[in-house]
C-alpha cells in the first residue's frame, strides 16, 4: 500500500516543520558543544552523556570534532525517523492525514 502524491507531500512537509535543522545543529555544536547540546538535540541523549564524560580523558574534543562531519547524517537519520513514523500513522489510520495549519 502507497501514498498518493498529496500524502507524500503533507508528510514531507511536517518532515520539514518538525524535523531538525542542520543549521540549528551546527549553531549548537559551535556554540554550545562542550555540552553536546546538538547531540541531545538531534535526539542522541546516551551518546551526548558519553561524550561529556568522554571529556575527561580528552577523546571527547576529538569526537566533538567528528561529529562537525556527522551532524548532516543524524539530521537526515532523524528526518527519516519522522517521514517513517508519519507515513505508518496516515497508511495505519487509513490515509487520513492531519491538514496543514498554516502559520
Amino acid at each position: 500500500m502507497s501514498l498518493d502524491a498529496h500524502e507524500r507531500l503533507i508528510i514531507e512537509t511536517r518532515v520539514g516543520n518538525d524535523g531538525p535543522s542542520v543549521m540549528l545543529a551546527y549553531f549548537l555544536w559551535f556554540f554550545v558543544g562542550i555540552l553536546s547540546a546538538h547531540r541531545f538535540y538531534l535526539g542522541k541523549p546516551v551518546s551526548a552523556i558519553l561524550q561529556i564524560l568522554s571529556y575527561v580523558i580528552l577523546v571527547g574534543f576529538i569526537w566533538l570534532l567528528v561529529d562537525a562531519f556527522l551532524i548532516p547524517g543524524m539530521v537526515r537519520a532523524k528526518q527519516e525517523k519522522i517521514r517513517r513514523d508519519l507515513t505508518l500513522d496516515a497508511i495505519s489510520n487509513g490515509r487520513s492525514l492531519p491538514a496543514m495549519q498554516m502559520a
